[in-house]
């Protein structure tokens, strides 16, 4: 089994309780690889993270990012987002040509089961298996060409890789993002999105569990799926009840000061197998939590209006991030 990250030198502490949940539920794998893409990371936690995944008999390769801008030859903005999320795109020429098949997660993900299911799925002919996001607005899917097709999430990605080369696809996306001169909400997702239209097989929400399955009901996801086709209603059920891979979207993360996620313990647990499980709770997210808590809270019985409202205000916390990001 291989595994791709990609991260810089302030989120060690999250890909390392990652890293350690991958292989506290996979003991059963005969073989793991950690392929790490870094960027800016030390060589104290470069071997800390090849120690972490030693202890449990696994192998880490450490890839640097240093010049991705540049190796992609033109200027992608990715709109607050560190640059390592444009590795993602430049797989092919990062991973060596003897890796066929790899799975890639963002950092602020933690695996609470086997991952064998989903590492061994048949995948039909698609260059990438991900889940789908029912939350992006019509006008963004419209925009991508994905009039009556799912809308999906880059956060957890399994690559066909042998194919995604042979199809050049990382050459595509990236040629469609420059079509697109740069107007596109989330750069690197929507380009992956709109290049790679008919030939991305749906994962189901357990491999990509986040806040938009508590915070939603299923007719309500469903509803704003259409016209595209979603996942029946025992598929999900199964999901909540035994979700694999908790990817920690939004402002409520596990390592802020404040936060009540739902799977606030689970981080908290793998964290505490780590070197660095003294990792202090960031600060000054107390009152927006509780504001952001409060607000789902009272609009909980009314899901699309929560939705519309959520969906005005993404753009503006966007733009703040990216303010905030210029300024650093």
């Amino acid at each position: 089994m291989n595994l791709f990250y990609t991260f810089n030198e302030a989120f060690v502490p999250q890909v390392g309780a990652s890293l350690c949940s991958v292989c506290e539920n996979n003991r059963e794998a005969p073989e793991i690889c950690f392929y790490l893409g870094v960027l800016g990371v030390g060589e104290e936690r470069q071997q800390q993270l090849s120690a972490l995944a030693g202890r449990y008999g696994r192998t880490v390769r450490f890839i640097p990012l240093d010049g991705l801008r540049e190796s992609i030859g033109f200027d992608f903005d990715t709109l607050g987002w560190n640059e390592v999320i444009l590795a993602r795109l430049l797989i092919s020429r990062l991973l060596p040509q003897d890796v066929e098949r790899v799975l890639y997660l963002d950092g602020d993900t933690v695996v609470t089961g086997s991952l064998s299911g989903l590492w061994n799925m048949d995948m039909k002919g698609c260059v990438l298996a991900a889940s789908m996001e029912p939350t992006a607005n019509r006008e963004r899917r419209n925009q991508l060409g994905l009039e009556s097709l799912p809308y999906f999430n880059s956060g957890v990605l399994l690559f066909d890789l042998a194919r995604w080369r042979k199809g050049d696809c990382g050459r595509r996306v990236l040629e469609y993002y420059r079509q697109k001169g740069g107007r596109l909400f989330a750069p690197d997702q929507d380009a992956l999105n709109g290049a790679l239209k008919g030939e991305i097989i749906p994962l189901e929400p357990k491999y990509n569990f986040c806040n938009i399955y508590w915070y939603y009901p299923y007719r309500t996801l469903r509803r704003l799926q259409q016209p595209a086709e979603y996942f029946s209603a025992p598929v999900f059920e199964d999901s909540c009840r035994d979700p694999r891979i908790i990817h920690y979207l939004g402002e409520d993360r596990p390592w802020r000061r404040g936060s009540r996620h739902r799977y606030l313990r689970e981080f908290e647990h793998y964290l505490s197998l780590t070197p660095w499980k003294d990792l202090p709770k960031e600060k000054g997210w107390e009152l927006p939590l509780f504001c952001y808590r409060a607000f789902r809270t009272l609009l909980k019985p009314f899901p699309m209006l929560q939705y519309r409202i959520v969906d005005r205000l993404i753009p503006a916390v966007m733009k703040y991030r990216k303010r905030q990001r210029t300024r650093k």
